[in-house]
């Protein structure tokens, strides 16, 4: 069983104040449309909370794997961290998402370093 972490997202206010969402803020709510729109948007954050889950959980698995890579190049009389590596990486990262990639990267380099 995984045990999940609360995100909070803010959500945009609708035009009379109170909180409302794109896909909803058009439709007036007690239609059978407002219904199905709010059911929808519904599912949706609900795939996306399921979706961050996962992606934690890869991150997590990605600090530690590696955490084992630095261990055996430590061991190695190497250095922890391999410029070209994580030059590789954020290429990579790069070419796959654009700029913001690159971002999302450095990020994930910066956990995954562990102690320095």
């Amino acid at each position: 069983m995984t045990t999940r972490t609360e995100h909070t997202t803010a959500v945009p206010a609708t035009t009379d104040g109170t909180a409302g969402s794109a896909a909803t803020d058009s439709i007036p709510a007690g239609t059978a449309a407002g219904e199905v729109a709010a059911e929808l948007a519904a599912g949706s954050r609900d795939r996306i909370d399921a979706l961050d889950d996962r992606i934690i959980g890869l991150v997590q698995e990605r600090m530690a794997v590696s955490a084992v890579v630095q261990e055996a190049r430590l061991a190695a009389g190497g250095r922890r961290i391999s410029l070209s590596r994580e030059n590789e990486v954020l290429n990579h990262y790069r070419q796959a998402l654009g700029k913001r990639g690159t971002t999302l990267a450095m990020t994930l380099l910066e956990l995954s370093r562990g102690k320095s």
